[in-house]
């Protein structure tokens, strides 16, 4: 079971190409000028089956996913047993927002329980001061956007590039 805030489909501000997001409800960053504030608190979402949501990831064979919140570590178990799931039925890349720096994850096993199933992770809090609207895919400067796969392979961060 996840609380989910919303499910958009065939999104494009999400990463890129055609996108179904996922907008996991929780999230205990509280970043100044959040874009989606009542994500905040896990019970403004609803639970939704895991089961479900891979039935609509899946029904879209163009869409690839990106997870958002709130934040979907904040619910990392569910998000991890989802992530799994898409990726054991489809070739679908997976997005994943954070207010966590990858150095955090990496270093809490729990929270890196769901690394291995995500192709790009968009790290940093959201800092109005470092707020840059020219930015692909992030709102803050601070935000990075890292190829997971290849940063797990070399043990360092490696920056993803279209």
């Amino acid at each position: 079971m996840l609380w989910i805030m919303e499910i958009i489909e065939d999104t494009t501000v999400d990463g890129p190409g055609l996108r179904t997001a996922i907008y996991a409800a929780g999230c205990s960053h509280a970043c100044p000028e959040c874009h989606n504030p009542t994500s905040w608190d896990i019970h403004n979402g609803r639970p939704m089956e895991i089961e479900e949501i891979v039935r609509r990831i899946l029904d879209d064979p163009f869409a690839d996913v990106t997870f958002s919140g709130g934040d979907p570590f904040y619910q990392v178990e569910g998000f991890t047993r989802l992530a799994q799931a898409i990726k054991t039925n489809s070739r679908k890349s997976i997005w994943c927002y954070t207010g966590y720096s990858f150095e955090r994850i990496m270093q809490r096993p729990k929270l890196a329980s769901l690394l291995p199933y995500i192709d790009v992770l968009v790290d940093g809090r959201f800092i109005r001061e470092l707020r840059d609207e020219s930015l692909r895919f992030r709102g803050s400067s601070n935000q990075r956007l890292i190829d997971v796969p290849a940063s797990l392979r070399q043990g360092r961060v490696i920056g993803w590039e279209a």
